[in-house]
């Protein structure tokens, strides 16, 4: 459970980002995160009819090469699956959100930011400004993963305890950033 809060989103050291200008973002309410990525166990026991074709095989590697619409038929799987009511209502292309629902759901851009730096604002959630090589203990990148995703969990977590907040995989977030 991430609690409500208030932080400051968007890169001040990266002024031609696409998440500037930094400005103030409040969580009115508690949300729920995974403390993993989704697995390509996950995945295949959830929705075993919807391919994955991730690159890096593996039970314990995150699921990679997903699209957004596939995303979301997981959260209404596993939403089904748990008795929860789905939040996704999916005809075609086209998705609506029911934010009354009870079931599993992508987080916001601003919900997302705000676990990964774990009510801190340092860039990188545990007390990182990125310049000391902590970074290398906190998440796989360019510099250290030998282009390849790695088993969830193998990384320190942040400092609300969750895993691959940054780097090994991008995630899918409801909204797009801008």
């Amino acid at each position: 459970l991430i609690p409500a809060g208030k932080f400051n989103m968007g890169a001040p050291d990266e002024p031609d980002a696409w998440n500037t200008p930094v400005h103030e973002v409040t969580i009115t309410k508690p949300f729920y995160m995974t403390i993993y990525e989704i697995t390509q166990d996950n995945w295949e026991t959830i929705v075993f009819n919807l391919d994955h074709n991730s690159y890096n095989k593996g039970p314990l590697n995150p699921v990679e090469r997903i699209s957004w619409i596939n995303a979301c038929k997981f959260c209404n799987e596993l939403s089904k699956r748990e008795r929860f009511t789905p939040v996704y209502t999916i005809n075609g292309e086209d998705v609506s959100a029911n934010w009354s629902a009870d079931g599993y759901r992508l987080p916001t851009e601003a919900e997302w930011e705000y676990a990964a730096r774990a009510g801190s604002d340092y860039k990188y959630g545990k007390g990182d400004d990125g310049s000391n090589g902590k970074i290398n203990l906190l998440a796989w990148h360019n510099e250290n993963a030998e282009n390849s995703t790695h088993a969830v969990g193998t990384k320190e977590p942040n400092a609300w305890g969750l895993y691959d907040m940054l780097g090994n995989v991008m995630e899918w977030c409801w909204d797009w950033y801008d």
